[in-house]
């Protein structure tokens, strides 16, 4: 009995140890994250590559779900943004809701995009007429930045606005 009562006591000071010294995470400030979502559709509508890549990690992974496109790092994502804010005219993001999860490690933003693309893409040829789409992002943080960012949008609408499908 006594030998038992050594072994649990060790097992309760070891995992007790190992619990102390696990690093905690550092609290995350919610609201400023959520603040970056709100510039997220702000730097989108404003066709500043710069402003935009402001809001991103160095090794940021920026995916467009309906195109197929993966940006890994800001120098690729700056490149995705740079076909964007050159492909279409008066693009216009508007935040429609937002959200950060109670650790501030995630977040979802729920948008509407407007304006017309004059510029081909690869299998989406310019048409130069308007359109209006929702679509929505979700997010991940690091640092008081965002991290990874995938976006969902509604491909076959765009295209029945722009002519390119019935």
């Amino acid at each position: 009995m006594h030998r038992n009562a050594m072994i649990l006591m060790l097992l309760v000071v070891a995992l007790w140890g190992c619990a102390s010294t696990r690093e905690e995470a550092a609290p995350v400030d919610t609201v400023a994250v959520g603040r970056l979502l709100d510039e997220w559709t702000a730097a989108w509508s404003s066709n500043d590559v710069s402003r935009l890549l402001r809001l991103f990690t160095d090794d940021v992974i920026y995916e467009d779900v309906p195109l197929g496109a993966v940006s890994r790092g800001k120098p690729a994502l700056a490149g995705f943004a740079t076909g964007v804010f050159d492909g279409f005219t008066d693009l216009k993001f508007e935040r429609k809701s937002r959200f950060v999860s109670a650790d501030g490690r995630a977040g979802a933003i729920e948008w509407v995009f407007r304006g017309r693309q004059i510029k081909d893409f690869p299998g989406i040829p310019a048409t130069d007429k308007p359109f209006e789409v929702r679509g929505s992002s979700i997010v991940e943080f690091r640092a008081g930045k965002i991290s990874r960012s995938s976006d969902y949008w509604d491909l076959a609408t765009y295209l029945r606005q722009v002519g390119l499908a019935k």
